[in-house]
């Protein structure tokens, strides 16, 4: 592989990436505020719909990520008319994988929030939009900036599925270039070269995100 073609993958990874983490959040956090707000604890419980939420959610999370690649093939094709071939027929399949889990992440970080924090508040009058905007959210993240973390990190992981669709991206590109060389892969500088790009932009991702969160948590995070 030529030098262009590894920093066309990277590309293609990083926008795989970037647009299925968008879409994730834009699904999974209203989501995970719903499922939240109609837990025991929170704002309007509601058992029922927080158990068909919960189950929805589940399900999602459930499907791997390659099945899901394979039943949303029409689906696919039909909003970019085709299915497979190009990076970015990766990017539905990776938000279908990933929003449920985002959806989880968030339930579980506006869950820590201290219960005594929105009673406070609650007492003064503020609106439940307020409640959630000015204390929830506010106060979860931290935690929900290392779970929006992680999920990068896993979506990245699931991009490893685009060779199954040639869809590109460096992981599938490093799957790639062993069945092409399966004989003496591991004497090859390039295979070692893309490894290194993956583990590098995780490192990236990680370190950004403690980062981030050492700023903004108040009990500061001690490394």
């Amino acid at each position: 592989m030529s030098a262009n073609e590894i920093w066309t993958a990277t590309y293609e990874t990083i926008l795989m990436t970037l647009f299925a983490t968008a879409l994730a959040y834009l699904v999974g956090l209203p989501l995970g505020i719903l499922l939240h707000v109609t837990s025991k604890r929170g704002l309007h419980p509601n058992r029922a719909l927080n158990f068909v939420l919960g189950i929805f959610t589940n399900f999602l999370r459930s499907v791997p990520c390659l099945i899901m690649t394979v039943i949303l093939l029409p689906f696919t094709r039909a909003i970019f008319g085709r299915g497979t071939g190009s990076w970015y027929t990766m990017i539905i399949p990776l938000f279908f994988s990933s929003f449920a889990y985002v959806a989880r992440i968030v339930e579980q970080s506006l869950a820590d929030v201290p219960y005594g924090e929105i009673e406070a508040v609650r007492s003064m009058g503020a609106s439940d939009k307020q409640i959630i905007e000015k204390v929830l959210l506010r106060e979860a993240r931290p935690s929900l900036l290392l779970g929006a973390a992680v999920t990068i990190v896993n979506i990245i992981g699931y991009t490893s599925f685009a060779y199954n669709i040639a869809a590109g991206g460096l992981i599938a590109d490093i799957w790639q270039f062993y069945t092409r060389n399966t004989g003496d892969f591991l004497t090859k500088g390039v295979f070692w070269i893309m490894i290194i790009l993956v583990v590098i932009l995780v490192q990236l991702i990680q370190e950004l995100g403690l980062f981030l969160t050492k700023k903004l948590d108040k009990r500061r995070i001690h490394s």
